[in-house]
């Protein structure tokens, strides 16, 4: 007779408390969502990509006598040019400095945060006499960030740089595991990103579809913007990036 031999140990840290094996929905714009899904793999978890947002950039004119550039998204780093990567540059938090370090910037400080702890660096750190601040973001963004610096006394140079548009529809592996109930979180980044969300889930008839489903969003905004469908649970992060969210999924 064979030895007995003992079963597989699993960690049941890969699935969640119904026993589901753990399915996340990223849905955030790419590369982003391509990066996101790598982090999710190595940690066991099985990614289910539909980026609801595409991101289109401009071509910008900087203005001279720039003192530091201010980023608040990944998605801005595209749009700064090589002129500006050896003077400061002040990042929201740590994917957003990475993203400007691999672009070419040399001097990188990382906020750690939100807006509010990016003004809160910027104004610990320059004087305002040193000259404008360049604050490239996306259509309708900075006005907070903008606001309070000059509240500081600081010049703010802001820019459009590009533009989040809206796909027409939720990926086709997206749809089946909602349709055959395979999800059990997904993951958004942004308040526009859940927006759209929710209008694709309304067009594609699925909004029973999440009941089972647990919502992780990077920010009470994000958070708020998904309120309109039947999630089993909306958490957000505990700080305003990836790491924290990927906390919620462990």
């Amino acid at each position: 007779m064979d030895a007995f031999r003992p079963p597989h140990i699993i960690d049941w840290r890969l699935f969640d408390k119904s026993g589901l094996l753990k399915r996340v929905l990223i849905t955030r714009p790419q590369p982003g969502a391509s990066q996101t899904a790598l982090r999710l793999t190595a940690l066991g978890i099985f990614p289910v990509l539909s980026p609801v947002l595409s991101i289109v950039h401009k071509t910008l004119h900087v203005p001279p006598h720039i003192a530091a550039t201010l980023l608040t998204s990944r998605n801005a780093v595209a749009a700064c040019p090589p002129s500006l990567h050896n003077r400061p540059v002040f990042a929201v938090g740590s994917a957003t400095a990475a993203q400007a370090t691999e672009a070419g910037f040399t001097h990188v400080s990382n906020a750690d945060g939100d807006a509010h702890a990016l003004a809160r660096l910027v104004a610990d750190t320059l004087s305002p006499a040193g000259g404008s601040l360049f604050l490239p973001v996306a259509e309708g963004q900075g006005s907070e960030l903008t606001t309070s610096l000059r509240k500081h006394g600081f010049r703010i140079v802001r820019r459009v740089a590009y533009r989040a548009e809206g796909v027409s529809s939720l990926s086709d592996a997206a749809v089946v595991a909602l349709r055959e109930g395979q999800l059990t979180h997904a993951m958004f980044f942004s308040g526009e990103t859940s927006r759209h969300f929710v209008h694709l889930i309304r067009t594609a008839g699925l909004v029973e579809a999440v009941r089972d489903v647990e919502a992780v969003s990077i920010s009470q905004g994000a958070a708020v913007a998904l309120r309109p469908l039947p999630w089993r649970r909306i958490s957000v992060a505990a700080k305003p990036n990836q790491d924290a969210m990927l906390v919620l999924l462990q």
